[in-house]
């Protein structure tokens, strides 16, 4: 059975897509970019705070359905200059230190509202509330 996942602790959805959709245990956790879910905008200022606000984005949708960050498996990022690559490892390696997700990291040309960084994720959670 598909459950759909929502909270306001996450920026709401700009598009036709939900926050996070949960079957059987797995969480998909829908591409999450540096958006303040208070202010409904894009966080100024640095790189390191911009990958900051998307984690906690993740972790909020996780937390949602009834997980913990580290119910995380997989993650994808999709950085627009990979050169960024080792700062957006020093922010990500304390939301993931032991143990980490599968990861992949992909270099694109632009992402939604010109974005720096988008972060989407699948977490494994036996019983999404």
């Amino acid at each position: 059975m598909k459950k759909i996942i929502y909270t306001s602790n996450a920026p709401r959805p700009i598009g036709p897509y939900s926050q996070g959709v949960c079957v059987n245990g797995l969480l998909f956790i829908s591409g999450q970019i540096p958006i303040d879910p208070a202010t409904n905008s894009l966080v100024e200022g640095d790189f390191k705070s911009k990958v900051e606000r998307v984690l906690e984005n993740v972790k909020a949708i996780v937390e949602a359905a009834g997980g913990k960050i580290n119910d995380i498996v997989k993650v994808t990022v999709f950085l627009r200059d990979i050169s960024k690559f080792q700062e957006f490892n020093e922010v990500y390696s304390k939301y993931f230190g032991e143990n980490p997700p599968a990861r992949s990291v992909i270099e694109v040309s632009n992402l939604p509202r010109n974005v720096d960084l988008e972060v989407e994720a699948v977490a494994y959670i036996h019983e999404c509330k």
